[in-house]
């Protein structure tokens, strides 16, 4: 079932997490607030999904830990980008 809640706080979290990865890799990355709060929720869903297969755990709500799981998901979306993008030029 849809959950409004749940897809506001992904949306949420997303934002905050992307901001703080546009932020500790600062660069000449495409796209303003629209694009940093998907490379979040992207690198949230990433983060969660490594943390999940290695064992840390997942995204479990809206806490500190769940934040920096989210940031370094992002984090690690941002550089695998720009690798790639580094590859098209």
């Amino acid at each position: 079932m849809f959950e409004i809640m749940g897809l506001t706080s992904w949306i949420v979290m997303g934002l905050i997490a992307g901001a703080i990865a546009k932020f500790l890799l600062p660069g000449k990355d495409p796209g303003g607030c629209i694009i940093t709060i998907l490379i979040g929720i992207a690198g949230a869903l990433l983060g969660g999904f490594l943390a999940t297969y290695l064992d840390f755990g997942g995204i479990s709500g809206f806490d500190i830990r769940s934040l920096i799981t989210a940031t370094l998901g992002a984090i690690l979306l941002l550089i695998v980008l720009r690798i790639f993008r580094r590859k098209k030029k």
